[in-house]
């Protein structure tokens, strides 16, 4: 109610003695309070005329750091506002609309502002923290700023500036190392030479192209093609991991087809899918994330490159189960050739799948398979050829990472 009424407390106060002034020059015959109470009644009729012909206008600037926001992780909010009124305001109150995907205190005091019509007022620095509490793509905004008038009668209420877009994405869990035994893992990265023969001298050369360093020139090769030859440069190759997240609905709720954030157990799947593909890039795997029909869901992922996995999870922020396709796999069959580490997240295993999953283990030495679910009867079944672990919606990723990678613990989870 307090939020409605347009009147200050000094300005219901100066209405309240306009009423009572009437009511007593009238009954008390005292002309001096006519004029008082006129006073007053006129005081509020301008302050009120004033707010409804001078309209205050603004801009505003939102600087959000980080620039994606992790669900749980804190972020900075730093606002700067430029507020053009033809009149002068008093101190009031400033907070900036939060959608219910964000968490945070965005309100405080705003400061008094000059009159801007001969020249420009300094910018209004605002700042507040908030905390993602949703995957997606929030709008923040507009800004709300509460002043009064010059004399304090009137409440003046405006917008400032535009909703600002903030991405929301899934958390990246830190997850312990891959097993370093041999045979298991070793995911560093390499460099090697195209050899032809045995010595230093058989390198691969190729013809000279514009560009190339003339210390790398073959001579011995020149010298017998008559050609000008340069030696083969060093390849860097980086060993490939893959990386499967269900996306199967039958697998979820028909929530987690909808709006991100309503299917639980699907938001835990996202965010080990994503501290999966950290764990292996930082290792020095290339990374490819697919879908259990091989629907490649982003780029691959370089080595080494740990931005370009944040990178990955800010893209996963929209991501939504799909309808079963005809196969109902829970892997692609390409996945089971795979030399390099395979990763799999799903959600629910029914019976059915668990022959699929017994034949279907990857040729790799390192195959985990995470299933998040309640409960996912008869898993340790399927756990051959697997690291396999069940995951309860919202349990600690990286303690069932830690048992999926211990090899003596691969084997259904608690």
């Amino acid at each position: 109610m307090r939020e409605r009424w347009p009147l200050t407390l000094r300005g219901t106060g100066a209405l309240v003695l306009a009423v009572v002034a009437f009511v007593v020059a009238q009954q008390a015959a005292i002309p001096e309070l006519l004029y008082f109470g006129v006073l007053m009644l006129a005081l509020v009729v301008c302050a009120a005329i004033s707010a409804l012909v001078v309209r205050a206008t603004g801009d505003v600037v939102r600087t959000v750091s980080p620039e994606v926001a992790e669900m749980g992780g804190i972020a900075e909010v730093r606002l700067s506002v430029h507020v053009s009124t033809p009149l002068p305001t008093l101190p009031g109150r400033w907070s900036d609309a939060l959608p219910t995907g964000i968490e945070g205190r965005a309100e405080g005091a705003f400061p008094a502002a000059a009159s801007t019509l001969r020249r420009a007022g300094a910018p209004v620095l605002l700042r507040y923290e908030m905390s993602g509490a949703v995957r997606g793509i929030h709008s923040v905004g507009p800004l709300r700023v509460s002043t009064t008038d010059p004399f304090g009668v009137i409440r003046r209420r405006f917008a400032v500036g535009r909703p600002t877009e903030v991405t929301v994405a899934p958390t990246i869990v830190e997850l312990g190392p891959l097993p370093s035994s041999p045979g298991e893992a070793g995911g560093t990265r390499q460099s090697s030479a195209l050899q032809l023969g045995q010595g230093a001298d058989n390198l691969v050369a190729r013809p000279y192209a514009p560009g190339d360093s003339m210390r790398r020139i073959h001579w011995r090769a020149t010298a017998h093609r008559d050609t000008l030859m340069v030696r083969q440069e060093e390849q860097e190759s980086s060993p490939a991991a893959t990386v499967v997240l269900d996306r199967a609905l039958s697998r979820w709720s028909p929530a987690a087809g909808e709006t991100p954030g309503r299917d639980r157990a699907f938001e835990t799947a996202i965010s080990v899918c994503v501290s999966a593909v950290a764990r292996l890039v930082h290792e020095g795997y290339t990374v490819d994330v697919v879908d259990s029909d091989g629907e490649l869901l982003a780029d691959p992922v370089e080595g080494g490159e740990d931005a370009e996995a944040r990178g990955l999870a800010a893209s996963f922020a929209t991501l939504r189960a799909r309808p079963d396709g005809p196969s109902r796999r829970i892997i692609p069959a390409a996945t089971t050739a795979m030399l390099g580490p395979v990763v799999v997240v799903t959600g629910r295993v029914a019976h059915d799948d668990l022959s699929a999953l017994r034949a279907s283990a990857p040729r790799s030495a390192l195959a985990v398979l995470v299933a998040v679910a309640e409960d996912t009867v008869g898993l340790e079944a399927a756990t051959t050829g697997w690291h396999a672990t069940t995951l309860a919606p919202g349990g600690d990723v990286a303690q069932a990472w830690d048992r999926a990678m211990r090899p003596e613990d691969a084997r259904v989870g608690a």
